[in-house]
């Protein structure tokens, strides 16, 4: 059993979300996206906010917003 980290780099949350890292930079520069903390210059992404973000991002099949 693995022990999954509460903090994501730009790459592992870039992998699981099928995205860039220049997608979560250009995010991060616009102030938009998922939220992140900087630790010293590192960029992170707590799980929680990942899983926050998703969930309120989600839509119902044929449901337009």
């Amino acid at each position: 059993m693995a022990i999954e980290p509460e903090l994501l780099t730009a790459k592992q949350l870039s992998d699981y979300l099928g995205v860039s890292e220049a997608s979560l930079a250009q995010d991060r520069y616009l102030s938009r996206g998922i939220p992140f903390v900087k630790v010293g210059k590192r960029v992170r992404y707590m799980r929680a906010d990942v899983e926050d973000y998703l969930t309120a991002h989600r839509t119902e099949a044929g449901v337009l917003r």
